[in-house]
């Protein structure tokens, strides 16, 4: 299974950027799709998670301002980042927890090589 994020890049505060990952590769259903975002010199943080059902969860500081939203049928989760502030400025990795790949296999979980947003003030 390979994620492919795609959608960062530099844009000014109170721009908008709608990043996108898809999933390829053998699977049969992802429980929980996300985004996390790692800024200089701090640790990965979860930005976002949707459940294969459509439960969400975002972090605080992005709330009202950012929407995650999952294409089941194509396994792809996007990110659409309004109102966006020079803290959100990190490189954002996604992320397939719990894949299910084939019978005999665990659910397991896989991440993307990370694409950078920049946010200037």
């Amino acid at each position: 299974v390979q994620l492919q994020a795609s959608g960062g890049g530099l844009v000014q505060a109170g721009g908008s950027l709608r990043l996108s990952c898809a999933a390829s590769g053998t699977i049969f259903s992802i429980n929980v799709m996300g985004w996390y975002r790692q800024a200089p010199e701090k640790q990965r943080e979860l930005v976002a998670i949707i459940l294969e059902g459509g439960t969400i969860n975002y972090a605080e500081s992005v709330k009202g301002r950012f929407t995650i939203s999952r294409d089941n049928a194509k396994n792809t989760v996007y990110l659409q980042m309004d109102s966006l502030k020079p803290e959100d400025t990190g490189v954002y990795y996604c992320a397939a927890h719990g894949a299910r790949t084939g019978r005999g296999y665990p659910p397991s979980d896989y991440w993307g090589q990370g694409t950078q947003v920049t946010v200037s003030s």
